[in-house]
């Protein structure tokens, strides 16, 4: 099997298991205990903490654990715009993409829905860019928060966080970046990138499912989602996983001392697959920034085929890929990403999504771009009108 899903999922590094292992054996303290094994727990999960802010480039205290990327999503976006408007009740706006993960989306309707917040949308052009004079256009005294998603996790766009961040500084705002499909790709010092927020989940990075954290600044104010023993300093309450976040720590560190190596190499040969599938399918169309997108991600539409069908016969040829977000999963409506970007419903509907891990060879992309070829033909024959 081909494994060509990363954006979903990764598999564990064994380096990870074998960090987070004692805590799930034999060190299995909770942290809030106040004795030897409690302690060890602690010690652990504060290795974990200042390991992430070592990569972040940031203070450990403003580091706070959660349970993946889209808790951190929702801890960012709800959080940040809630402890505003509590301190100042004007502030009832927040600014989001229009190609944003659900988990940002979401939280944000769910702002517009119970607590009466103004959700503005700043539209991507047709490679899913945000510009800055699109976001500063939507900047207004009332806005408490905006989030702009580093790497679309459908077409692989990198946006110019950075200079997104600036304008809404500019304009008094705090800036929050969904970094999930960043991590281990994308730098990821804050200071350099000039958020106030930022998230990332470890699963996408070589540790188990259920671990995120979340960056937010010393002075900037949470609402907390999850009440209870003030855990996380008083951000998320809950006995903390800290087998997870050792996991977490260890894999965003062994993906941080590998970027500078790994980035490039995949960057070359998703370009090499790139330019086979758009050589070799016919009519086959490239989706997202030809240049600007994450090395690990090449997604394609195919007209006159089914996504979905295409993924089926790529499986029974070996190669496991995907039709866009696995959070979106069973929708039978055309990815909002891909509609936003003005592509037609009806070819967003045959979209397929490439993702690769640090560890892909040349040899798999060779022989699923060769599956790829055989998989469109076949779905199209099948889908052609029969003569007679």
């Amino acid at each position: 099997m081909i494994f060509l899903d990363a954006a979903a999922t990764t598999p564990v590094r064994r380096e990870v298991l074998e960090a987070m292992w004692p805590y799930l054996s034999g060190e299995f303290g909770n942290p809030s205990s106040h004795h030897t094994l409690g302690e060890a727990a602690a010690a652990a999960l504060a290795e974990a903490r200042s390991g992430v802010a070592k990569v972040f480039n940031c203070r450990p205290g403003e580091v706070t654990f959660t349970s993946g990327g889209t808790e951190a999503d929702n801890l960012a976006v709800k959080g940040i715009a809630l402890a505003r408007r509590a301190a100042d009740p004007a502030l009832n706006r927040v600014v989001i993409s229009a190609v944003e993960h659900p988990a940002v989306e979401e939280s944000a309707r769910y702002l517009e829905r119970i607590h009466d917040f103004l959700v503005d949308v700043v539209p991507v052009d047709t490679d899913g860019l945000v510009t800055v004079d699109a976001l500063r256009s939507l900047l207004r005294p009332e806005t408490a928060l905006v989030s702009i998603m580093y790497a679309n996790n459908e077409i692989g766009t990198v946006q110019p966080i950075a200079a997104l961040a600036d304008a809404a500084h500019a304009a008094g705002v705090p800036f929050h970046t969904d970094a999930v499909q960043a991590a281990g790709w994308c730098p990821l010092d804050v200071k350099d990138l000039g958020v106030d927020a930022m998230s990332i989940s470890a699963h996408k990075l070589g540790a188990p499912k259920g671990s995120g954290a979340l960056f937010a600044k010393g002075r900037l104010r949470l609402e907390p989602l999850m009440h209870g023993g003030g855990q996380e300093r008083g951000k998320r309450s809950g006995t903390e996983n800290v087998a997870g976040a050792v996991a977490l720590s260890t894999a965003l560190t062994l993906s941080h001392a590998e970027q500078p190596e790994q980035a490039p190499r995949v960057a070359r040969l998703r370009e090499r697959f790139i330019a086979r599938i758009l050589d070799t399918v016919p009519d086959a169309r490239l989706t997202g920034h030809r240049g600007q997108r994450l090395p690990s991600v090449a997604s394609f539409c195919f007209p006159g085929t089914s996504g979905e069908s295409v993924l089926l016969e790529l499986e029974r040829l070996g190669v496991v890929c995907s039709s866009g977000s696995a959070c979106a999963a069973g929708s039978d409506a055309p990815s909002p990403v891909l509609v936003a970007l003005g592509i037609a419903p009806e070819t967003a509907q045959t979209a397929v999504r490439f993702s690769f891990t640090s560890t892909i060879s040349d040899a798999d992309l060779d022989a699923a771009a060769v599956a790829v070829e055989t998989a469109v033909g076949r779905v199209r024959n099948l889908a052609a009108p029969q003569a007679g």
